[in-house]
Order: C-alpha cells, then sequence, then structure tokens
C-alpha cells in the first residue's frame, strides 16, 4: 500500500513539474548537495578531480591565449564562444553561463546571477546529465531511480560516448584520437554497489 501512494504522488509530482518548467541550468553547486556524501558515492568529490571541473581555467593558460591567436579569435579564449561551448555548463542556452560585463558584475543587485554564473563556469553535471531544473529534487530522482518517472520527461540523461563526443571531437584544437572507454574511467562516478538495496 505504501508502495502504491508513494507511485501516485511521484506520478502527480511529474504531471505538476511537467507543466511547470523548461530544461534549465541549476549548475553543479544545486547536484552537490546531495551528491557530496561517502555513503553516495561523493560523486561531487570526484568530480572536483576531473579536468571537467578545470575545464574554464584551462582557458586561461598561456597555452589557450596562444591558440586563440592562431585560430585569429577576436576575444581571449575565456570569453570566446568557440571555446566556451566546451569548457563551460549551457553556454548559449537559456539560463547557461554567459560572459559577464564589468559593470553587471558591480551591480549587488546581480550578486545572485553572478554567483550562479560563477557555478556554470566548468563542464558541470549538466553538460553530461541536461540541465537540472527539473530533475533536481530528490522525489524526482527517486522516480527516476525506480522507473516511475521518465527520465527524458524531466531532462535527465545518461551520459553516452554520442554525449562526450559534443566537445571531444576535431573541432577541438586539442584533438586526439577520442578513446570512450579510457576517458570514461576517468570521469565516471556511480553510487556505491548496493546503495538502492
Amino acid at each position: 500500500m505504501k508502495t502504491l501512494i508513494t507511485t501516485l504522488l511521484l506520478a502527480a509530482a511529474t504531471i505538476m513539474y511537467a507543466g511547470d518548467f523548461s530544461f534549465q541550468y541549476v549548475s553543479t553547486k544545486t547536484c552537490k548537495m546531495c551528491h557530496k556524501s561517502a555513503k553516495k558515492g561523493n560523486q561531487y568529490g570526484q568530480w572536483l578531480e576531473t579536468g571537467h571541473a578545470k575545464a574554464m581555467e584551462s582557458l586561461k593558460t598561456e597555452a589557450a591565449a596562444k591558440i586563440a591567436t592562431e585560430k585569429g579569435l577576436e576575444k581571449p579564449a575565456y570569453e570566446s564562444g568557440e571555446c566556451l561551448v566546451c569548457h563551460v555548463t549551457g553556454w548559449g542556452q537559456e539560463g547557461g553561463y554567459q560572459v559577464l560585463t564589468d559593470e553587471f558584475i558591480a551591480d549587488e543587485a546581480n550578486a545572485k546571477a553572478v554567483k550562479k554564473n560563477d557555478a556554470l563556469a566548468s563542464v558541470g553535471c549538466e553538460m553530461c546529465h541536461g540541465a537540472g531544473k527539473g530533475y533536481k529534487s530528490k522525489k524526482i530522482m527517486t522516480g527516476i531511480f525506480d522507473g516511475t518517472i521518465k527520465a527524458d520527461s524531466v531532462g535527465f540523461m545518461k551520459s553516452t560516448e554520442e554525449t562526450c563526443k559534443t566537445c571531444h571531437n576535431e573541432k577541438s584544437p586539442n584533438f586526439k584520437e577520442f578513446d570512450f572507454e579510457a576517458s570514461n574511467a576517468k570521469v565516471i562516478h556511480p553510487y556505491p554497489e548496493g546503495f538502492r538495496k
């Protein structure tokens, strides 16, 4: 009976949420709230150790400046859409990372927006799993795990080789042959075995 009630509540929540959101970005800091404990596998801590977490910082290096010059970019790599599309979360999409002006940043009324934007300055969770507004709640994630909510209906996706290849491809100036298995092993962050039992 308890399972039936839970299923009905989750179904109702799905219907409520379905008309209530578009797939918008919430940032890795939002994901961190539920994905940082050792008991759950500390996905956030594992992500911090990857190149994805430092992707924006790599655009501020001398090597990146050299590439930007060689490619004839009008702006530094860390401000160029050609680079940002794969080095930040949600570039060019509503609610995604933006290059903010100094005036915007200096205005205290924009402090919350600046903080959120800063939290998108990396290849965060949502680059691989989809914009998180629709699935950020524990109830929705539980529904996805137990199969009562279709992941794609709330914007959640499993990362695949094709997902990775949207950035790890010949358009990248540093591209080398992409080995999905080896690359995935460096960034995978599963729940511990038996976590859901």
